[in-house]
């Protein structure tokens, strides 16, 4: 696939300026997977590293109508550094920032040293010490960003409410009005926190499996909040995964309780049990909201499938007082009991 010929112009011109590419110097960019919300580029320059660009989309490619904010892009390398600080392995290395195009220059991370965990987990090679790892270092960053001067340096609530809280519970309760008003009561509750920072984006496919520890990416939904978001966010994936492949779901409840085990035994800024209540109310709302947001999970598509999804979603927003056991545990039954009734193992 070749790049866009307006998005190559800009980026050539960028490279330039960032004296990434020399003038007469051969190179090559080629696009590859960003997602919804921005193009992603490698450059591969002769005698030099290759190196990822990224730059923000103001509309989002998806049928419903989302634009966001592209000075998105400021807050994920402001997030990419900061989270470097605390330990360089924990990000790719961010090479050069250019602000007036909305994009930036990071370090490639080749596939076959750094593979995509959400890639890993679809091909049933399910590793719990990893995802103990994820747990622990991601409760490494929200107890190391709980500081009212990162709350001023994050302070992104318009970008997370395009991003996220519209895009995700907001417009799940627009579908769902039988629970609109506990969806509402979720997103006020992440939109007024100021505990610490979220990443927003924290699931397998924007994790690699890095040699020594986890490689978070795409960080542009960045923003001083509830750090339970972000725990119930990337638990939301492992349970969705039991739908797209149920082979795998005892592995994939495995690494449920291997990763929120070792992020809880990381909460050093509140209790413990507050935030689980908390994470396990978002992750209720979040299971809905990835059949009926603006950005539906792509692996779930069929209505039967859906429809569970969405039953069980609200059976766990109705019930009050529930933690995150109590949601897998409730999930592993009722998907037991699902592929039993129809055949699937």
């Amino acid at each position: 696939m070749d790049a866009d010929p307006k998005a190559t112009i800009e980026i050539v011109a960028a490279l330039r300026e960032h004296d990434l590419i020399a003038e007469g110097e051969q190179f090559a960019i080629t696009p590859i997977a960003g997602g919804v919300s921005c193009d992603v580029f490698l450059v591969e320059v002769k005698r030099r590293p290759p190196v990822v660009v990224k730059r923000a989309l103001a509309k989002l490619r998806v049928a419903a109508d989302w634009h966001a904010p592209v000075e998105r892009s400021e807050s994920e390398v402001a997030w990419l550094k900061l989270v470097a600080e605390l330990d360089q392995r924990l990000a790719p290395k961010v090479i050069a920032e250019d602000r007036a195009r909305h994009l930036f220059v990071m370090e490639y991370l080749p596939k076959a040293r750094f593979p995509v965990w959400k890639d890993e987990l679809a091909a049933g090679i399910v590793d719990v010490t990893f995802a103990t790892s994820v747990g622990a270092w991601l409760a490494r960053i929200h107890e190391s960003t709980a500081s009212p001067s990162i709350a001023q340096r994050f302070d992104n609530n318009e970008q997370f409410l395009a991003l996220r809280l519209d895009a995700y519970l907001l417009h799940a309760a627009r579908a769902n009005e039988d629970v609109a008003a506990t969806l509402s009561s979720l997103a006020d509750g992440v939109a007024t926190a100021r505990i610490a920072l979220m990443q927003g984006d924290i699931s397998p496919k924007n994790i690699l499996h890095g040699p020594e520890t986890p490689v978070f990416l795409d960080a542009e939904t960045t923003c001083y909040g509830d750090p339970a978001f972000d725990l119930a966010f990337c638990l939301n994936h492992l349970l969705l995964k039991c739908i797209w492949h149920p082979e795998h779901r005892v592995a994939y409840a495995a690494t449920f309780v291997a990763l929120k085990d070792a992020y809880l035994q990381g909460v050093t800024w509140e209790p413990q049990g507050w935030l689980d209540r908390r994470a396990a109310n978002l992750l209720a709302g979040l299971l809905l909201a990835r059949v009926d947001g603006k950005s539906p999970v792509e692996y779930i598509t069929g209505a039967r499938d859906k429809a569970f999804v969405r039953a069980r979603a609200k059976e766990f927003l109705n019930a009050e007082g529930k933690t995150l056991d109590e949601v897998r545990s409730a999930w592993v039954r009722e998907t037991d009991r699902y592929f039993t009734a129809s055949g699937a193992r």
